[in-house]
């Protein structure tokens, strides 16, 4: 009877085994489409055989681990590409915006500038006439009024990525608070000696988001816990303690801080990575270098027409008038281009007061058909005049070819991390990922198997019966 025994022991293991492995395929299966999912498969171990007459019997077979298909290698480059694919994916909205203000079509800021120095050329035909003055200090508003829509825009793009952090911070929060969750739940269940195989699968799963977005850096410790960290250091989760992020305003500036065990800290642009870095570094180095020339451009035209405005002499032979109003300058005088583009405007109301001839020696008055003034102001426009090697016309087609430059370089970045990340999670899913094909050919062997164990048990029963016919 031992042996009947043993048979039917053997019997009922592999029916469960094959019982067991048909669970796991059905779990595969209805995971196809899960993100992050990782193919699972039992470990199946034979019990140790037994000596019987002289022979050792095997005894059956038993689970002895799910098995989850884990490449760290593939991981590990998933989450790095993930946070160049961020930065670029961060960049690419504001980059857009910047490039339609700062545009090359017919009506952008550089044909407003030769608008206006073409109208000095018209005057110069005829000084005198008070619709050419009118149409110079018109076209002087509109490029004033340029200058104010572009630093317009410029704060609007500003704040549009800081609404645009805002409304990610929760999110990260949520991610940083869920990683540190399941640390404590695969640490609880592994204690146990089992494997948290779908929660590893959701914490890789967060940690590349978190890379994407923030470019975290992540490790695992001996006791399965994932740290987490900013790519400077800074500390997001440690075992089961989550930090906070917190966006705080004030007026129009924006700061990322961290806040860990009742201390803040400041999030410094070398400290993140990822989209939060493509937003931050557009806000915080690409605008205010655009600002900075725009108020440059917007100063130097000021200065220029200014100088030689202040020479020459209105309908009414005064000189000494300034066309446009001088940018306030604040001390230390540094940079006094500062904030130029949104104080420009023109200082006259009167188009008598337009200056186009030289100023006369006094008592004389202005002499009629005088335009030698208006033809020294139109002529501003083609002599370089900024950093020694630029018009006004060349400086703002410098700003817009750097801009067009970084949102082309932006939109071929872009593609090559997205093809990249593409590749490698091909590369994942055919590592790890669920094949359905191979889950219908796994489905059909342990179907098999248990049919067979199901037969098996049968044929025992029958033996035993026989068995226990014989003594009656």
């Amino acid at each position: 009877m031992a042996g009947i025994a043993s048979a039917l022991n053997a019997g009922k293991t592999a029916l469960a085994v094959n019982q067991k492995s048909i669970e796991i395929i059905g779990s595969n299966i209805s995971n196809v489409n899960t993100a992050g999912y990782s193919r699972q498969s039992a470990v199946l171990t034979p019990y140790p055989s037994m000596n019987f007459g002289g022979f050792f019997i095997g005894q059956g077979v038993t689970v002895t681990a799910v098995r989850r298909d884990f490449d760290t290698f593939v991981t590990n480059q998933l989450q790095h590409k993930s946070i160049e694919f961020g930065l670029q994916s961060g960049q690419s909205n504001p980059l857009a915006e910047l490039e339609r203000i700062f545009n090359i079509t017919d009506q952008n800021l550089a044909t407003e500038v030769d608008r206006f120095f073409d109208s000095w050329q018209e005057l110069s035909a005829n000084p005198s006439g008070m619709v050419e003055r009118d149409i110079v200090i018109q076209r002087g508003q509109l490029l004033s009024e340029n200058f104010h829509t572009i630093t317009n825009d410029l704060d609007t793009v500003k704040q549009n990525i800081n609404d645009s952090i805002i409304s990610k911070v929760d999110g990260v929060n949520s991610k940083i608070s869920e990683i540190a969750e399941l640390n404590t739940r695969i640490f609880t269940i592994e204690l146990q000696g089992q494997v948290a195989n779908s929660a590893r699968d959701r914490r890789d799963m967060l940690a590349k988001d978190l890379a994407s977005s923030l470019g975290v850096q992540t490790y695992t410790d001996a006791k399965g816990m994932m740290a987490v960290q900013l790519p400077g250091g800074m500390p997001l989760i440690q075992g089961t303690e989550a930090m906070t992020i917190e966006a705080v305003q004030n007026g129009q500036d924006l700061k990322l801080v961290l806040r860990t065990g009742g201390v803040t800290r400041q999030i410094g642009l070398n400290n993140l990575g990822g989209e939060f870095y493509g937003l931050v570094n557009i806000r915080d180095t690409v605008i205010p270098g655009l600002n900075d020339k725009l108020d440059q451009l917007a100063y130097e035209i000021t200065q220029a027409v200014n100088n030689v405005h202040t020479t020459g002499a209105g309908l009414d032979s005064v000189s000494g008038r300034n066309f446009f109003t001088p940018n306030p300058v604040s001390p230390p005088p540094a940079e006094p281009w500062k904030e130029a583009a949104r104080n420009m405007m023109v200082a006259l109301t009167d188009s008598r007061h337009v200056a186009a001839a030289q100023a006369p020696v006094p008592p004389a008055t202005v002499a009629p058909g005088d335009n030698r003034n208006s033809l020294d102001i139109a002529g501003l426009s083609k002599t370089v005049l900024i950093n020694g090697s630029d018009s006004f016309t060349t400086f703002y087609g410098k700003m817009t070819s750097t801009v067009g430059i970084m949102a082309n370089q932006n939109i071929l970045s872009l593609g090559g991390a997205e093809d990249a990340m593409v590749q490698l999670q091909n590369m994942r899913d055919g590592l790890a990922g669920v094949s359905l094909d191979e889950e219908m050919i796994s489905l059909i062997q342990f179907q098999r198997g248990f049919e067979s164990s199901a037969k098996f048990l049968s044929t025992i029963d029958e033996m035993m019966m026989s068995l226990i016919n014989l003594k009656r």
